[in-house]
């Protein structure tokens, strides 16, 4: 009986674990969902191609950015907290139907970033057991990945902020001191074809952006913890600012870095799948190399629970709110995690790879098909909020000339990653993608029609849906009124 009564105690409105997240773990989520090891050490190069001298460049306006649009999301963020992140912002903002869709956006942001960091996950840890003799099939490592990430999602939120802390940590603080020992190598050399953009062009390093803003997306994931954060109208906000600056500097300084290295030598950065083991060999610290190799391995499998992890509330929010069956929307009687979710979206998680391993498509391949398709997610959702932030705040009287200008910002810097992605035809600026890239488009373009389909079946099924959900997300703004005066 003492047992019942301190479960609910601990449980939020939403039957999830309350307020158990210190400012670091609700940090480490949306670190987490970054992955920032992972660019460093296997997406750096596909930038240098597009941006040359000027990669440092590339990721300091993708960070100025995304900056706006995280701007624009605390609008929100620091009026009311729910598990259902962006989706219940923009209901907020532009209404029950762009607020589902940008909840089918988020989906898929975070679902295909799962899929393509598990295939991460797969690449390095084949190639760390060939190293020791030791072969296995890609499916295999694909179920290992995602059991172990379903488990610990499913057993705790605390044991999966802290797992996705240490992880980044260790592997973060590895790649910087790479980072320092392979510029004390080069006699800390202040490289000026860096910093006077030599060779490089405004259309590369716009195409740059677009790379760059697929390593900062799932930024805003710690707004999925609305229930489960301490103090979350402070550390939420908090965290969408500071995950996105500490990870836009580290970014910068191992681009420079890295570009620096690679300077002299005959092998081409931008075509290196292993930029920073080469950098390792050359600095006479291999060891090293290996040691960021298995913690980008461990970042690849912390970035694949992290998305886990976001995906599931809202998929539990969703369901809460009459969008799917009422299981998805409930909570594990003693763990308060919700559980079915994060099986569902776990098994969609290893499904999806694994059908298009079974098809002869190598782990490289999945992970650039579905690191593409994520990209589609989270750009309609942050031009979404974006556009739904001045409204919300005309609509409670606290709308300033700033936030007009912000939100503007937001859009336009959105936008470039969105025409690089999709091409404009005859652009040499923007051009087509290469097949099968330029069908992806379309078939983006499907999902949200399905997705929208879906909504229509269920007002017609459920005509009091809309209004459940609107009064659901006016409640949980009302709760936070009080703190926000």
């Amino acid at each position: 009986m003492t047992q019942e009564i301190e479960l609910k105690i601990n449980q939020s409105a939403h039957g999830l674990k309350k307020e158990c997240l210190s400012y670091g773990e609700v940090f480490a989520q949306s670190v987490a969902v970054i992955a920032p090891t992972t660019t460093p050490a296997a997406n750096l190069g596909l930038i240098f191609a597009s941006s040359g001298n000027g990669t440092w460049l590339s990721f300091l306006l993708g960070m100025i950015g995304l900056l706006f649009v995280a701007i624009n999301i605390n609008q929100f963020a620091r009026r009311s907290a729910s598990p259902g992140s962006l989706y219940s912002y923009i209901v907020k903002g532009l209404g029950s139907t762009a607020g589902v869709m940008s909840a089918w956006g988020l989906i898929l942001g975070y679902l295909f970033t799962g899929m393509s960091t598990l295939s991460g996950f797969a690449i390095f840890g084949e190639s760390l057991l060939g190293h020791i003799g030791i072969h296995t099939h890609t499916l295999t490592l694909f179920a290992l990945g995602t059991i172990l990430a379903w488990y610990v999602g499913y057993k705790d939120i605390q044991l999966s902020a802290k797992m996705m802390l240490v992880l980044e940590g260790i592997s973060v603080v590895s790649i910087l001191l790479l980072g320092m020992i392979v510029w004390a190598h080069k006699g800390f050399a202040i490289d000026l074809s860096q910093l006077t953009l030599k060779g490089a062009t405004p259309g590369g390093i716009s195409l740059g952006i677009v790379l760059v803003v697929f390593g900062f997306s799932g930024f805003e994931s710690s707004t999925s913890l609305g229930d489960e954060a301490k103090k979350p109208l402070k550390n939420i906000p908090k965290s969408l600012i500071q995950s996105t600056m500490w990870s836009g500097v580290f970014f910068m300084f191992m681009a420079y870095v890295e570009v620096l290295g690679f300077s002299g030598s005959s092998v081409d950065l931008g075509k290196t799948e292993e930029p920073l083991t080469f950098l390792a060999n050359q600095a006479g610290v291999g060891l090293l190399g290996t040691l960021i190799s298995i913690g980008a391995l461990l970042s690849f499998f912390a970035c694949t629970l992290a998305c886990i992890n976001p995906a599931a509330r809202i998929v539990f929010m969703m369901a809460r709110d009459g969008l799917f069956h009422n299981s998805l929307g409930k909570a594990h009687d003693s763990n308060l995690t919700p559980h079915t979710a994060i099986a569902l979206c776990s098994l969609i998680t290893f499904i999806v790879p694994s059908a298009l391993n079974l098809f002869n498509i190598k782990p490289f391949e999945i992970l650039g098909y579905t690191g593409t398709l994520c990209t589609y997610g989270f750009l309609v959702v942050y031009i979404l909020v974006s556009i739904a932030a001045p409204i919300y705040l005309y609509r409670i009287n606290k709308l300033r000339s700033t936030d007009i200008l912000f939100s503007v910002l937001g859009v336009v810097f959105m936008m470039i990653p969105v025409l690089g992605t999709v091409g404009i035809p005859g652009s040499t600026l923007f051009p087509v993608p290469a097949a099968p890239y330029n069908t992806f488009p379309y078939l983006v373009l499907l999902y949200f029609v399905a997705g929208f389909g879906w909504l229509v079946i269920q007002k017609l099924r459920y005509p009091r849906m809309v209004k459940k959900m609107e009064r659901s997300i006016d409640e949980i703004h009302a709760r936070f009124q009080d703190e926000t005066l």
